[in-house]
């Protein structure tokens, strides 16, 4: 499949086929839940209209009185299924999502953009000064040595392959390969490791200050209680000072209970209370604050592997997350932030934040390509509900807007 096509898939939702598939495994569902509505209302309706007959019988009340019971009824009824569009209109559409990535990755856009634009508009010829000018452009987007070299390398071939000898269509091959080069055949990448329901889920998150950690644990504890889960956050973070303070901040925000100790606890008991705490709750989702920072990495990498220690022991195979967050306007320190971590603890993905401030966004390719990290999520505002899920395809998107929003309309011509 083309990523034209599957992009527009993105953009639509959700593709023909795949909705069939869906009506397969959700029809039965929704056709129960709306028959048994459809059964609540008509029964609701007889015993309203027969309380008002009998009402109707007994005060010898003219008939008129009847139809304007029927009517309030309607008007109920109405104002339900107004209530019931409204709600809908609050979920965010397959389109506002990928706008977000748009929006979000604008400076990016800005500066990688418009060079490859103009490579393009020089380059009427897919020759080797293409190729070398494309590769230094990527470079400076971040994207990474080894991954350019392997883009590279890609596009190259591919060119050869289809005896591409102008820059038409040069958009589609790099997202093509782009996207590859990213999910390198995994599906799924980069879903949470949520249990199943009735067992506890622990999501260890761990970086060093200032990336935006704190926040992003509030925002994620948001985006998992809209999904009817029942989350609880752990102050492991008993170090930096108004760090605790910061947590129950975020807490009394989006409604989740903090479990805290006094500042300078040992973060290993805190984690400890919180974990039985969750059980003893019923909690689905316990969302884990690390230190960022001690006296010096040696401690810190300790004191990550003490919590390690102690979730592992409390409940097998956990934590089933260990997100690390990274500062996406740091380029190239981000990856050197990650393989540290990496080392000392198995982070199993990374919470991309602060998307929307770089112009270098081509950090998450290198992050993927060279560590073989998935980015679970990427920060894409300052808004509650800019915390998303990461998607190559919209993505990739968000990096070639305007030209590929040109190329859409060609396709759909």
């Amino acid at each position: 499949m083309s990523f034209f096509k599957r992009l527009k898939e993105k953009l639509s939702g959700k593709s023909e086929e795949k909705l069939q598939q869906d009506t397969v495994e959700e029809t039965a569902e929704q056709s129960e839940d709306v028959q048994n509505e459809a059964d609540d209302v008509e029964e609701t309706s007889k015993e309203v209209i027969e309380e008002k007959n009998e009402t109707i019988e007994t005060e010898e009340t003219f008939s008129d009185d009847s139809e304007k019971a029927e009517e309030t009824l309607g008007d109920d009824v109405e104002t339900v299924q107004q209530e019931d569009e409204k709600e809908e209109e609050k979920k965010p559409s397959a389109w506002s999502i990928t706008q977000k990535f748009k929006i979000g990755l604008a400076k990016t856009r800005d500066t990688f953009t418009s060079k490859v634009n103009d490579l393009i508009a020089r380059y009427r010829k897919v020759d080797e000064e293409f190729f070398e000018e494309l590769e230094e452009i990527l470079l400076q987007a971040d994207v990474g040595f080894e991954t350019v070299m392997e883009l590279m390398e890609e596009l190259r071939f591919e060119v050869q392959r289809k005896n591409i000898k102008d820059t038409d269509g040069i958009y589609e091959i790099i997202c093509e390969k782009l996207v590859e080069i990213y999910e390198k055949g995994e599906e799924g990448i980069s879903e949470l490791n949520l249990q199943p329901n009735g067992e506890l889920t622990v999501i260890l998150f761990v970086g060093v200050n200032g990336v935006g950690k704190t926040t992003t644990i509030g925002k994620l504890a948001h985006r998992l209680k809209n999904q009817g889960k029942k989350v609880m956050l752990a102050a492991g973070d008993t170090f930096r000072a108004g760090a605790i303070e910061q947590l129950q901040v975020w807490g009394d925000r989006v409604g989740c209970e903090v479990i805290k100790q006094s500042e300078g606890s040992d973060p290993a008991a805190v984690i400890y209370d919180a974990i039985n705490a969750a059980k003893k709750r019923g909690v689905d989702v316990l969302i884990c604050d690390t230190a960022g920072r001690l006296q010096n990495k040696v401690n810190l990498m300790k004191e990550l592997e003490k919590v390690h220690r102690v979730i592992s022991r409390e409940i097998p195979n956990a934590p089933h997350e260990v997100l690390l967050a990274l500062d996406a306007t740091t380029g190239q320190n981000a990856l050197i932030q990650a393989q540290t971590f990496k080392e000392a603890t198995n982070v199993t993905g990374i919470v991309l934040t602060k998307l929307d401030g770089t112009a270098k966004g081509g950090i998450v390719l290198a992050i993927r390509n060279k560590l073989n990290i998935p980015v679970k999520f990427v920060g894409l505002g300052e808004k509650i509900d800019d915390l998303q899920p990461f998607d190559a395809e919209r993505y990739v998107y968000g990096l070639f807007a305007d030209s590929l929003d040109q190329e859409l309309k060609k396709a759909e011509q």
